[in-house]
């Protein structure tokens, strides 16, 4: 049996924000998987991580709306609609329609029709990472191609998806992964065969974040000449708990010397700086917007401290295990965090890391203090973070996971 092309569907292609999937991908093909990437979206960030150019499969840009790309949409429906499994997609298509009245439903559909028309040459396999809309076209294009499709579920995909919507695509998937024990869970109390969700940490290229060698100053926050550096790396959007995190930096007491640099873009950053103007921190507070891999390693080696406030948002969004946690755990830094989703599936408070409440700024500051005072013990939770990535999250795991995933499916398809 020859080596199937996975055809990836993608929600954009390259992204700052989703090394972890480049990475993944790049393990793949490291791993002798033949991959063809489908991206929904042109990229918009203006720089790429060294990883995407390492990534030698081509990448088709689907129309990110259908009225800006008329004629090859036509011409696509055109050809999709002859093909002998369209009747499918269109019945499952009107399924989904009443339930999600939406031109996003629409534009998911053109989108399939698009990807079935300009199917990749020698694609025998989709695979959509993300189980909203990703899987949502990987799932159309498959019914009407009769290629089989697996599905790689993340966090916000997971959480803000309706359960009728995540049970079809379980229940049509050959097979899906998720990366924390509660989406885990939440799948397998959807799927029909729970047997069919896995398990699989995104883990870390420990080459690209080999060990720190350097030795951190025992800073305590009491020299306002050697402040105490506080890093955070994540998009400005509500999730992150921003706003908690800046009000948690203004309790702090006034005899505590600190500075904060934060990396990433957003749609929240003006306003996250209004809040620190308004909080008075403005001058102790360094926006760099996003950076590309090798600057954000320098800022994990530079700092004393990690701080993320992640939260879960009234319409159910949420991060997973964020990587920018088990990035700087790797660098033996002391990571402070709120304690949802996957979070204490890496740390554990008091042991490894400082855990508090979602929501609470008090709770946190108090953390930060205790962090920022207490250097030995800080050293010491960064110390035995680091070997708890070492030990259980390097992505070669994953990546072996994944292969034998595929291969299994593949013998199995093969042998029917």
């Amino acid at each position: 049996m020859t080596t199937p092309m996975i055809v990836v569907v993608l929600k954009g292609y390259p992204r700052l924000s989703e090394t972890f999937i480049a990475q993944e991908l790049l393990g793949l093909e490291q791993a002798g998987l033949k991959l063809s990437l489908i991206s929904m979206r042109r990229p918009t960030d203006t720089r790429r991580h060294p990883v995407h150019d390492e990534i030698r499969a081509p990448v088709l840009y689907l129309p990110e709306y259908l009225h800006e790309e008329p004629l090859r949409v036509a011409s696509a429906w055109w050809k999709a609609r002859k093909l002998p499994g369209y009747r499918l997609a269109w019945k499952a298509f009107w399924n989904d329609l009443p339930r999600d009245l939406s031109r996003n439903r629409l534009r998911r559909f053109g989108q399939a029709c698009v990807l079935a028309a300009e199917w990749p040459e020698g694609g025998t396999w989709l695979h959509a990472h993300f189980i909203h809309t990703p899987a949502a076209v990987a799932r159309y294009t498959a019914l009407m191609t009769g290629t089989p499709f697996t599905c790689s579920a993340h966090a916000k995909d997971i959480w803000t998806s309706p359960d009728w919507e995540l049970a079809g695509k379980l229940a049509d998937s050959r097979w899906t992964v998720t990366c924390t024990q509660t989406g885990h869970a939440h799948l397998q109390s959807l799927a029909q065969d729970p047997a069919r969700v896995h398990l699989s940490y995104h883990g870390l290229d420990l080459d690209r974040f080999g060990p720190f060698a350097g030795e951190r100053p025992a800073r305590d926050g009491s020299d306002p000449a050697d402040p105490v550096l506080i890093a955070s790396v994540g998009r400005a959007v509500p999730k992150k708990g921003y706003d908690v995190l800046l009000k948690a930096l203004a309790a702090l007491p006034a005899d505590l010397h600190w500075r904060f640099e934060h990396v990433g873009g957003g749609t929240e950053t003006k306003k996250l700086k209004a809040l620190a103007a308004t909080l008075g921190l403005e001058q102790r507070i360094t926006w760099h917007g996003a950076l590309a891999q090798e600057d954000v390693l320098a800022l994990y080696r530079r700092a004393d401290l990690f701080a993320l406030a992640c939260r879960i948002t009234p319409d159910g969004d949420r991060d997973g295990l964020p990587n920018v946690i088990v990035e700087a755990s790797s660098q033996r830094l002391t990571v402070v965090a709120s304690d949802i989703s996957g979070v204490p599936e890496l740390l554990t408070d008091g042991v490894n890391g400082y855990l508090t409440p979602s929501e609470d700024p008090a709770a946190f500051a108090a953390a930060l203090e205790q962090a920022i005072r207490d250097p030995q013990t800080r050293m010491r939770f960064g110390r035995a973070a680091e070997a708890r990535v070492r030990g259980a999250f390097d992505y070669h795991q994953s990546i072996r996971q994944l292969k034998t995933l595929f291969e299994t499916e593949w013998q199995t398809h093969h042998d029917r």
